[in-house]
């Protein structure tokens, strides 16, 4: 395990369990999601504007965890200030109501390093994203979710 996999698994070991997150219903088919941290971002189905879908949020983590996992690498290489985008694709399978397949493009410019340089970069990413991007590591290994429904 490279040292910036080492570091990465360290933080996120130690980030806090203790933030809360909830939804709250505001509307037909609107919710706000919250943290105790107090973040917010707007729910809702497709035919709402200004909102995420659960599946574009799903995306959106996804992207956004690949990003993460690969921030120190990259801006060791490259300095603090490169651009990336990733971009995250899938269309939804609506008899099964599955993502059976998600497509990630990872955008980004690597000109000023020569082939070989970039190439080694590229495997580091990889290994970084592979082994600490929790998002992608639960999305590929499947998960349990257990629902509990509590009444007044």
């Amino acid at each position: 395990m490279t040292t910036d996999q080492q570091t990465a698994q360290t933080a996120a070991a130690t980030a806090s369990p203790s933030t809360e997150l909830w939804v709250e219903r505001t509307g037909t088919r609107r919710y706000t999601g919250r943290s105790s941290r107090g973040a917010e971002v707007l729910v809702g189905s497709e035919d709402v504007e200004g909102v995420f879908t659960p599946g574009e949020l799903l995306k959106i983590a996804l992207g956004a965890c690949t990003g993460m996992s690969s921030d120190r690498p990259l801006s060791r290489r490259l300095g603090d200030d490169y651009d990336a985008t990733i971009r995250v694709s899938g269309a939804a399978d609506r008899e099964n109501e599955v993502y059976p397949v998600l497509e990630e493009v990872f955008e980004i410019d690597l000109s000023e390093l020569d082939e070989d340089a970039a190439q080694r970069l590229l495997v580091v990413v990889e290994r970084a994203v592979d082994a600490v991007c929790t998002v992608g590591r639960t999305l590929k290994a499947g998960t349990t979710v257990n629902l509990a429904i509590e009444t007044d």
